[in-house]
């Protein structure tokens, strides 16, 4: 089987960061493929969707989407057409001005959502109204938008949720 993860990386983020490298190694290690996209040249959410779209993906049996910030939006809106078996969102840039969507249909249930008291980006609030409207699995911290101090019980539960994914 081919399992595939592609991590979409945030707003002033790069492809390669600390969240993907860590991720990546769990992927890894369960046996999925792990690619990460770079969106550096344009910072409009709905552009990056396209971008996602258009990307000629490796054959897979199971894609799991990942995102962090703006790439949580553009992981989510794309989840619509791609319908990934999972989306493992982090500090989900949701319901903020300039974004154009406002109401997702995620494509799959599987969804698990980290977010940190402390985020002075994207309020907490808002991972809570998505994980509530879709039924998903949310994770608070005490913690900043890019989480980095949780990285390790990221990590530790992006392993249980590949796990279960391998088993299905």
């Amino acid at each position: 089987m081919k399992h595939l993860v592609i991590y979409n990386h945030g707003m002033d983020s790069i492809p390669w960061g600390e969240k993907a490298l860590a991720l990546a190694d769990v992927a890894e290690r369960r046996g999925f493929r792990f690619e990460s996209i770079d969106y550096r040249p344009n910072n409009d959410p709905d552009w990056r969707v396209s971008r996602l779209l258009a990307e000629n993906l490796p054959a897979h049996d199971k894609l799991v989407l990942v995102g962090s910030s703006m790439g949580a939006y553009v992981a989510t809106v794309a989840a619509e057409t791609l319908n990934p078996h999972g989306l493992f969102l982090i500090a989900p840039a949701f319901y903020l001005p300039g974004y154009a969507r406002d109401r997702f249909a995620p494509g799959t249930t599987n969804i698990e959502v980290f977010h940190g008291w402390r985020d002075d980006v994207v309020p907490p609030e808002h991972a809570w109204r998505f994980c509530r409207e879709h039924g998903a699995r949310l994770h608070l911290y005490d913690a900043d938008h890019r989480l980095l101090s949780i990285l390790p019980a990221m990590s530790a539960a992006f392993d249980r949720f590949l796990a279960a994914l391998s088993v299905d």
